[in-house]
């Protein structure tokens, strides 16, 4: 069985783990920490028959996820205190906001960097803000301050000079280049307070940045544990005005392209309008699952070309070829 495809089983039906020889559960862990879901498998088989070395990953990858949700909170609340005088709205986005608000994808959730949204109006005070309170950037490069400032949706990532952790702060979800171009004021109207004062999406907007950064945007790598993401939002909020939002943001395809692949690879739910297999459906897929028992990325040529796809759609062809050509002059070479 392909490794990734074992993963996506045992995540659908844990009991799926008896039986498993020596060679599969490497596999099975080598795909998962690839794939930054080891504390959700953790989680999902915890307490089942496993040989012995398998129940201490299974703890050591509780404990693990467990910290990093306590850093990436806290994370927030730092950045709460570096915002509070700004008169704007913060959301949290991705990982955090699934912590802070106890929703279902964060169980065993690996958390990355801290990515918040605040109206574009307020970016600057927001950079400002930030530089202030310990934030730096990660890369001073004049190139690619003038392409984010420019044309992202986000400033250039900061990095806290004392803590070493990472936020990225967006004015929208998808770059300004973008063929789609998401209604930012209607994603920061409709977002939910917390009790701290920090907000996050609401629910159906959470879905369609879910089904955007990964459908929309990147060029897949992670996608399964994204794909996950929305697999339990899915679950949490179903599919209510869902199908209307997504068309009001311009992700309509990109979120029905999400739940086609949540219902293959994870056995989602889904009214029978969601489901079915379009033509390129089997491409996403092999993209999704390329992996081997190492948990190294494998089928190259697919990555490539879906790497290339990323950046197309990002923005027109003249500046794509410009972008880039500057890149591979700088060194950059696609993972």
């Amino acid at each position: 069985m392909n490794p990734a495809l074992l993963l996506t089983r045992v995540l659908r039906d844990p009991g799926a783990i008896g039986g498993l020889a020596a060679a599969d559960w490497n596999a099975l862990w080598a795909v998962a920490r690839a794939e930054q879901l080891a504390g959700t498998l953790a989680h999902r088989i915890a307490g089942l028959p496993m040989p012995q070395a398998a129940a201490r990953l299974v703890e050591d990858a509780i404990a693990s996820a467990e910290q990093g949700r306590t850093a990436a909170l806290w994370e927030a609340e730092m950045a709460r205190r570096a915002l509070a005088g700004i008169e704007a709205p913060v959301v949290l986005l991705k990982g955090t906001a699934y912590a802070a608000a106890g929703l279902s994808p964060s169980t065993g959730r690996v958390i990355g960097d801290l990515d918040i949204l605040v109206p574009r109006e307020a970016i600057e005070a927001v950079e400002a803000a930030l530089l202030a309170a310990g934030w730096e950037w990660v890369k001073p490069d004049p190139y690619d301050d003038a392409y984010y400032h420019r044309w992202m949706h986000e400033l250039p990532p900061l990095i806290h000079r004392d803590r070493d952790k990472m936020i990225d702060v967006h004015h929208t979800i998808l770059p300004l280049t973008a063929r789609i171009r998401p209604d930012a004021a209607a994603l920061l109207a409709g977002s939910v307070a917390l009790e701290n004062g920090l907000r996050i999406l609401g629910s159906q907007d959470m879905l369609c940045h879910a089904a955007a950064h990964l459908f929309a945007d990147g060029d897949l790598a992670g996608g399964m544990r994204n794909l996950w993401d929305i697999h339990c939002l899915l679950g949490e909020f179903g599919f209510e005005g869902l199908a209307e939002r997504a068309a009001h943001h311009g992700l309509g395809a990109a979120m029905r392209r999400a739940v086609r692949q949540a219902v293959r690879l994870y056995g989602t739910e889904a009214p029978p309008a969601w489901q079915g297999w379009d033509a390129l459906d089997p491409l996403f897929h092999r993209r999704l699952t390329a992996r081997d028992g190492w948990g190294r990325s494998t089928r190259k040529a697919v990555q490539l070309g879906f790497y290339l796809r990323s950046h197309a759609l990002r923005m027109p062809p003249a500046m794509l070829a410009r972008h880039l050509w500057t890149k591979w002059r700088k060194g950059h070479r696609p993972g």
